[in-house]
């Protein structure tokens, strides 16, 4: 991985973002990006959708209507201690962690794709000089093998993980250690998610940020719409 120079620090016009609603409160140019990776990089929310429930199904348990949207705001780690303590389960976390990865590393591996026009985004950041990141509630190795497969690790200085900050991003924790690695101002750092309680989080935090279009997330499309600086319904690139 390597980290782009901090001479070509000009930063990158929000305004090229052809498909994007900006609100005044969002900053001319960028200097740094802390990308979120599901839902926002790459199209992987369909794999998690269905996750928690299948694994329970499988240990003969009866899902909760809601454990959805429990999963969305938790760490693996969380996640396997809710559905351990939920549920009744006998397994470890280290054992639960292992049997919900088992259902969707596959997929990481070989399966699925970048986000439409993240590629050539991400290009263009790098072309500008942007120093980039990821900040992903998802575990290192699934993350590298699908950013390795893509070939599109090489744009980012590192990879940090909330199981290895000790926060979910209900706290602003990964977002701060990728601030303090990326050496950019937070001013001019923007944080790109997909989910509603990590656009929170980001900018009750103090940092600007863009919220990218899931179609999981379309009933709070709303909510995030009106907290983000930014809304970016696709990654779109205007010509210069």
């Amino acid at each position: 991985m390597t980290a782009h120079s901090a001479s070509r620090s000009e930063g990158f016009p929000l305004a090229r973002f052809a498909d994007a609603h900006i609100l005044p409160s969002a900053p001319e140019r960028i200097q740094g990006v802390i990308f979120d990776l599901d839902g926002t990089l790459i199209d992987s929310m369909p794999w998690w959708e269905n996750l928690g429930e299948n694994y329970l199904i499988a240990r003969g348990k009866t899902p909760a209507a809601d454990i959805r949207r429990h999963f969305k705001r938790m760490t693996l780690e969380q996640s396997a201690v809710f559905l351990r303590e939920e549920y009744g389960l006998n397994d470890s976390v280290e054992e639960i962690c292992r049997g919900i990865l088992n259902g969707i590393e596959h997929a990481y591996r070989d399966i699925i794709p970048l986000k439409p026009g993240a590629a050539a985004m991400l290009d263009a950041l790098a072309n500008a000089g942007v120093r980039m990141c990821v900040a992903t509630a998802t575990e290192r190795p699934c993350a590298e093998a699908a950013l390795t497969r893509l070939g599109v690790m090489r744009h980012f200085s590192a990879v940090l993980t909330c199981s290895e900050v000790g926060a979910s991003k209900t706290e602003p924790l990964v977002f701060e250690a990728a601030l303090s690695h990326l050496g950019t101002p937070r001013e001019a750092t923007l944080v790109m998610e997909d989910s509603l309680h990590a656009v929170e989080t980001a900018h009750a935090a103090g940092f600007p940020t863009a919220a990218v279009f899931e179609p999981s997330a379309a009933p709070e499309a709303e909510a995030i719409r009106a907290c983000a600086d930014a809304y970016l319904h696709s990654f779109a690139l205007a010509s210069r």
